[in-house]
């Protein structure tokens, strides 16, 4: 409340005071999505945890999101969106100790489910208390300040995931085992402390933003209402704003009279938006983006780059994502989120159209060797084998492919116990260090019903814990030049460019913007939950997909589902550049202003 009285009679400084409590919010968000794939590797080699236990670790954040997401609309509403603020940042403080300390796996996913419930919460309240607060002509700027804090919090944890990388590795060489364990253990979870002063800034911000204002006006509020607007507002815009809620109240009023207020949700002016939301926000995570963040390191290895210029590929990613936001922030609130979002969609289908010819040209090359693997199973119940260039030569002579034999290439593995089946990462024949390829129950018989459900529904759990190991594929890939790797890195770049400036900026802007103001809380979180319904849909598929179709496979089905969103935000979405949230949702119920 004193850092409000501060800013008050200076609209510009609160303005930018409310733009970086917003961004640290998006900043959170990027560490939530970013963090664990650096300490990821420190915390498998010194926890202790089985591959299940560290997957579960990994899942923890998107379960505590689906979870926060699905009740973050209801909270708004009945708390207020400064309340949750508050307590969506607090949530991400307490998680870091609790995760930095935790000395078991009970209390490492504690931690990481007070991540994602955090998460869930930000990725709803920060942009609907942007939308609500912020004039219309910086309503873009807000959200795209949201983004690009965003887009800096990956950029982030990676540079602290290849800081300790490095510092690893000069451990390494002095030979010292208990040494090296031990800098490991200190390095995961001192990656998790440094995410923690954004939170505490975050949490103190909070504090000192004004309530919502259309939040006030809707509990009666009406004074309230008014003064929070003034804070980022001329005290005549405010007024005028303030007037058209009134109206728009008015309106309201009159037409749900004596009807039941479940009937008037169905009207077009609701139920218009609410699904042009819904598809905005399903078809941005169609175009693959979550996942060509996720495996990133894996797929320019695959084209071809080596293991250290995939992690600078990876982090240079990340950095030009940062960069396009910036593109985006200048242009939002000019050229408008219906032309971003176009000319963003365009360019990503060619760079994903790209990405597949690349991988098409040498994916049409691979081979299976199926009989060859499943000769070495010979009834045992798991194998585990280390890919060389001898066994490589081996088997491509063997099936009549000398021509092949001795390239380098990699090895993707499909197998199966019964109904269930898992693929093995790729690994090198030319790596003298790589992880052998292991094959075991474990790793592809779930351990319960409930995940034995989610992975095949009519895949019988009791025959796959005794059924024998069958090989389904052994693709054999040859490995691209390290030119064709830069081809498909320079394509991922200017995909990351793109999506930044276009769908990063403007698929938040759409989930707040669009809905209007009875339903935008519960609407937004429902929007935001189909998001990530399809995010883990995707995630699942990755994997399996690349395995046995190829990257060429998945990236065109990315390229097709993007091209499905350039149509949708070209001929269907409107311009909402400059209009007020009550101007917006007059479009949406068809009615025009009469001259």
């Amino acid at each position: 409340m004193q850092t409000s009285t501060i800013f008050r009679g200076r609209p510009a400084a609160y303005n930018r005071f409310l733009l970086l409590v917003a961004g640290l919010g998006g900043l959170l968000y990027g560490i939530d999505i970013g963090i664990i794939a650096g300490a990821l590797p420190y915390l498998e080699a010194t926890s202790g945890l089985n591959a299940g236990q560290i997957s579960f670790v990994v899942a923890a954040v998107l379960l505590g999101t689906v979870i926060s997401t699905l009740f973050a609309g209801l909270l708004a509403d009945r708390m207020g969106r400064k309340r949750l603020m508050i307590l969506s940042g607090v949530l991400f403080a307490v998680s870091i100790p609790i995760i930095a300390l935790s000395r078991g796996y009970e209390v490492l996913i504690l931690g990481r489910l007070c991540q994602g419930i955090s998460a869930g919460l930000i990725g709803v309240v920060v942009p609907l208390y942007l939308a609500e607060c912020l004039a219309p002509q910086e309503r873009g700027k807000g959200t795209a300040m949201f983004q690009w804090l965003l887009t800096l919090g990956i950029v982030a944890a990676a540079g602290v995931g290849m800081y300790y990388s490095l510092r690893v590795e000069e451990v390494a060489k002095m030979g010292n085992p208990q040494l090296l364990f031990a800098f490991k253990d200190h390095a995961w979870r001192s990656i998790f402390w440094v995410s923690l002063l954004p939170g505490v800034l975050f949490v103190l911000g909070s504090f000192g933003v004004a309530e919502s204002p259309r939040w006030l006006f809707r509990r009666g509020q009406v004074q309230r209402a008014l003064e929070a607007l003034s804070r980022s507002r001329s005290p005549e815009q405010a007024r005028v704003e303030l007037e058209e809620m009134e109206r728009n109240q008015a309106v309201e009023k009159i037409k749900t009279a004596g009807k039941r207020v479940a009937e008037s949700l169905l009207k077009r002016k609701y139920v218009l938006p609410f699904l042009l939301a819904c598809a905005i926000l399903a078809l941005n995570q169609a175009t693959g983006i979550n996942s060509i963040i996720g495996y990133n390191t894996a797929i320019l290895i695959q084209s071809g780059l080596s293991d250290v210029l995939a992690h600078w590929g990876y982090i240079i990613f990340t950095v030009v994502q940062a960069l396009g936001t910036v593109v985006g922030m200048l242009l939002v609130d000019r050229k408008g989120r219906k032309f971003l979002l176009s000319v963003g969609t365009a360019g990503m289908v060619v760079t994903l159209l790209t990405a597949f010819f690349l991988f098409r040209r040498n994916e049409q090359h691979r081979l299976d060797v199926r009989q060859a693997v499943q000769t070495m199973v010979d009834g045992q119940e798991a194998l585990t084998l280390r890919f060389t260039s001898a066994l490589e030569r081996q088997w491509l002579t063997a099936a009549g492919h000398v021509n092949l034999a001795g390239e380098p290439a990699t090895l993707t593995v499909i197998y199966s116990y019964g109904d269930f089946s898992a693929v093995t990462p790729a690994v090198l024949s030319n790596h003298p260090l790589s992880t052998p390829v292991q094959l075991s129950r474990s790793s592809c018989v779930p351990a319960n019903r409930v995940l034995a459900f989610f992975s095949n529904p009519l895949g019988n759990l009791e025959q796959a814990q005794t059924a024998p190991l069958r090989i389904l594929h052994a693709l054999i890939t040859p490995l691209p030049s390290r030119e064709n790797g830069w081809l498909v890195a320079i394509s991922l770049f200017v995909f990351a460019a793109f999506y930044a400036m276009g769908p990063g900026i403007c698929v938040w802007l759409a989930l707040s913007e669009l809905m209007p103001t009875r339903i935008r809380s519960n609407g937004m979180s429902i929007a935001l939950l189909l998001n990530e319904a399809v995010a883990t849909f995707i995630a699942a598929i990755f994997l399996p997909t690349v395995g046995r179709y190829g990257y060429a496979t998945m990236f065109l089905l990315f390229a097709g589902c993007t091209i499905l969103y350039f149509l949708t935000s070209a001929f269907l979405l409107p311009e909402t550049k400059g209009k007020t949230l009550e101007e917006i949702e007059v479009h949406f119920s068809g009615v025009r202003a009469k001259a």
